[in-house]
């Protein structure tokens, strides 16, 4: 009798991110599958862990569907949402690409979890308010020309925008291209942040700077970029404390 796979999001740090129905899925499973770090947060002494490299994906859908089919209760974990730059899309890629019949009774679910640009987001004030669009920078999966089109028509169309995978060892100058691109578009008082190892203590950094200033060498692998829409603006309030926010309303073209 086959058993079933969740994929599941623990957010983008401790317990307290991670949402009741995640949590009692988890108290649940008997194998947990997924990115090392990510395991640890949530593992249990009851659970059979089974860690992989983060560029396994694929790997990874397949071995946690063999082990449902095998009647397991089996946990894929993502960090932040599942279904944002995560492992959803390649357990439902493992899946189209099977052999007929090879998984055709594994019950397959996804559990939502806070996401990395809502929890950079919320540290802001509400950056995010209006229209936006989330935009990885790694090229691992699609050619570069490709982000750069994506980024620069965003930037056109002034999207608030949510920057994935801004930098790396492999590729340090992506994120200073990207911002570059939108350069060409966008004003220099245009609002960027690096929201680094949000909700990680005291390693959890938000550098709010404008396209004019911003430095990317001031990311890193835990970095979240927001790079505000025309609109996106600070809020300065007489307690002294700052917000982020993109008014909901915009102007028509017209009274412009």
């Amino acid at each position: 009798m086959s058993g079933r796979l969740t994929v599941v999001g623990v957010g983008p740090a401790g317990p307290e991110w991670i949402t009741p129905e995640v949590a009692a899925l988890l108290a649940d499973a008997t194998d947990l599958v997924g990115y090392g770090p990510y395991l640890e947060r949530v593992a249990g002494a009851h659970h059979r862990v089974h860690a992989s490299d983060n560029r396994e994906e694929l790997a990874r859908a397949a071995h946690a569907l063999d082990m449902a089919a095998e009647g397991r209760d089996v946990a894929v974990v993502s960090g932040g949402d599942p279904g944002v730059f995560a492992m959803a899309a390649a357990v439902f890629e493992a899946l189209e690409g099977a052999q007929p019949g090879r998984w055709d009774a594994v019950a397959v679910e996804v559990l939502p979890g806070v996401s990395a640009m809502q929890a950079a987001a919320a540290r802001l004030g509400a950056p995010l308010g209006n229209d936006f669009c989330a935009i990885s920078l790694s090229d691992n999966l699609k050619p570069w020309s490709l982000i750069r089109r994506r980024v620069r028509l965003a930037a056109e169309a002034d999207f608030a925008m949510a920057f994935y995978n801004p930098i790396s060892r492999a590729r340090p100058w992506q994120l200073g291209a990207a911002l570059d691109i939108v350069r060409e578009v966008q004003g220099p008082d245009t609002l960027v942040v690096l929201a680094t190892a949000v909700g990680r203590g005291e390693r959890e950094e938000l550098r709010v700077s404008t396209l004019g200033e911003v430095d990317p060498a001031a990311a890193n692998m835990s970095t979240l970029v927001i790079v505000g829409a025309a609109s996106t603006r600070v809020l300065e309030r007489r307690s002294g404390r700052r917000h982020l926010y993109t008014p909901r309303y915009v102007e028509s073209a017209e009274s412009q």
